[in-house]
């Protein structure tokens, strides 16, 4: 997707639209969507894809030229400077990854690292030896045309006065975020301030925060030992952004969501595969994860492939936890990895789903404030705040579909209000 402004409304934002450090609000410059790009595999060799790859921004297509951005006019040609020392020389473009996909026909040859055989007489344009040949495309052929563009005016190292707009989207980005991200924010600058030892430092901070809202800052300096502004800053006006929001994250389906499944030996083998299934068939990407790398037993001696095991992963990098029922539940109680792991998602408001004697894991590991179904009864699953509950002779369908619901949801912030989270 891209937003694109005409060039008659360049000054007819309150904020200079060519400064790095601002963003279009998509509200005022909707975007436009062109296409779709899929990754669909990694990189084969990563040296000499990843390390050798010449991006360029100097590098157009007929329909495009450079705005006046100061950042992109420093990186026209810094870029190019860049990779003639750092890969080699003129000819890097040849180097397999940076080489076009359809033959380029020009005249420039020689220099260290040609990869290139060139045959014929000239290697300048014009040329009488080679009828001129190769020779640019006109513009009536497709080719390359500058935009004229008129300037008027002194040439000076400056910027425009809206430069000095230091705070109108922070402000706005302030106002967009749900009570949760507040908080978060808060508690981030709780982190990085309170790490500060000079209390000035601290209070400048503190300080430069009340230009954006004065609320936020009275709520920075409770957590790091130093007195709120002397006259509170004006609050945020109204100005929002909805889309700077993780409130706005797709709620309507699991697709791409990864689902940790935690199993030792004893795990209940056919309650894994249908929710495993079901998991699957919306798109979401479970993974078996264990104390040990290789294959896990059932509780009937079927074997199950071990994705991850607690040492080469964490809760973080999952969208939810389930923990299905079985004797190996007993296993995973004395474990601190498998505690940990179901606290910390737990703390950072993933779903979380348990079945049977899965559910005495959650009650080992502390979670406060929610209501589980009892392990060994029957029925529809039970979900509350994300956490999704089933006996072991619950019916598994529904739990599954629950499940899914609540990973849809993608985190569940209302745990946060009631402060479950076990210390």
């Amino acid at each position: 997707g891209v937003q694109m402004i005409e060039e008659a409304d360049e000054q007819n934002f309150d904020f200079d639209i060519l400064d790095a450090t601002k963003l279009w609000p998509e509200e005022e410059v909707p975007i436009r969507w062109i296409g779709k790009m899929t990754l669909n595999k990694n990189p084969d060799n990563f040296f000499a894809e990843t390390e050798q790859v010449a991006f360029c921004p100097a590098n157009i297509v007929p329909g495009i030229d450079f705005s006046n951005d100061p950042l992109l006019q420093g990186r026209l040609f810094s870029y190019l400077d860049t990779q003639l020392i750092r890969l080699g020389g003129p000819n890097f473009q040849e180097i397999p990854i940076n080489r076009p996909l359809a033959p380029v026909a020009n005249n420039q040859r020689e220099g260290y690292h040609r990869m290139t055989i060139n045959r014929g007489e000239a290697s300048y344009f014009p040329n009488a030896l080679g009828e001129n040949k190769p020779r640019p495309a006109s513009v009536k052929e497709g080719g390359f045309a500058h935009y004229q563009e008129k300037i008027e005016g002194k040439k000076i190292r400056a910027r425009s006065e809206k430069f000095n707009d230091f705070f109108s989207q922070a402000k706005l980005f302030w106002n967009s975020m749900s009570d949760p991200e507040k908080e978060h924010i808060v508690k981030a600058f709780h982190f990085e301030l309170g790490k500060v030892s000079d209390f000035g430092v601290r209070k400048r901070v503190v300080d430069l925060i009340n230009n954006v809202d004065g609320d936020l800052a009275i709520r920075i300096a409770e957590g790091i030992g130093v007195p709120p502004p002397a006259e509170k800053g004006a609050s945020s006006g109204t100005k929002k952004s909805p889309n700077l929001s993780q409130e706005r994250t797709v709620k309507d389906t699991v697709k791409s969501r990864k689902v940790a499944i935690l199993a030792m030996e004893g795990y209940n083998h056919d309650e894994v595969m249908q929710v495993k299934q079901a998991l699957k068939e919306g798109g979401a990407h479970p993974q078996i994860i264990s104390q040990f790398l290789g294959t896990v037993k059932s509780a009937d001696g079927r074997e199950m492939e071990v994705d991850k095991s607690y040492v080469t992963t964490t809760s973080v990098v999952y969208d939810a936890v389930y923990i299905p029922g079985g004797k190996h539940v007993e296993t995973l109680k004395n474990q601190g990895y498998a505690i940990h792991f179901v606290n910390e998602a737990f703390k950072h408001c993933k779903p979380i789903g348990a079945i049977g004697e899965g559910i005495d894991l959650l009650k080992a590991s502390g979670i406060k404030g929610v209501a589980f179904v009892d392990a060994g009864s029957g029925g529809e699953a039970v979900a509350e705040m994300g956490v999704v509950t089933c006996g072991s002779r619950g019916n598994v369908t529904s739990f599954a579909d629950q499940f899914k619901t609540a990973i849809a949801q993608h985190r569940h912030w209302d745990r946060e209000k009631k402060e479950q989270v076990p210390a």
